[in-house]
């Protein structure tokens, strides 16, 4: 059954990363002409003004940068209380705003691991699969 949530950011943009996610895949965009990374979905790159954005497939892996619990019902029932929302820093550069999968805040360090993971959700537009973040391995070597 998936997991009602609060409605999502829908529209030019929204709906190509919420396509990538539907096949499991974390995409962000990229632009041709700096080539630096945007997020979240923008028209145009906030780094040049360029509007040459191509959506480029992520590792999905990262670090937790900073972590917050909510215990008061923003969402109206949407979520259970208390819920815990975390900062990835992603291995190519971009803070992502997630939720963790598997752990919650008494599980949590800074530049603890982890790595995307998709979960079936839905909300008043309908089915979607959401990026969250589930433990992730330890870096080996040189990484």
């Amino acid at each position: 059954m998936p997991e009602r949530r609060p409605d999502r950011a829908l529209g030019p943009g929204h709906n190509d990363f919420w396509q990538w996610c539907a096949a499991s895949e974390l995409r962000l965009q990229r632009c041709a002409t700096c080539g630096e990374l945007s997020w979240p979905v923008v028209a145009t790159c906030e780094f040049c003004g360029s509007t040459d954005l191509a959506w480029e497939h992520m590792s999905g892996r990262g670090r937790v940068i900073a972590w917050t619990t909510f215990e008061r019902d923003y969402y109206a029932g949407t979520l259970p209380i208390p819920w815990d929302t975390i900062l990835v820093e992603l291995a190519e550069g971009p803070l992502f705003l997630s939720n963790p999968k598997g752990f919650s805040w008494p599980d949590i360090t800074i530049g603890m691991p982890v790595q995307v993971a998709f979960v079936d959700c839905e909300d008043s537009a309908g089915p979607f699969r959401l990026p969250v973040f589930e433990r992730g391995q330890e870096a080996q070597g040189g990484d």
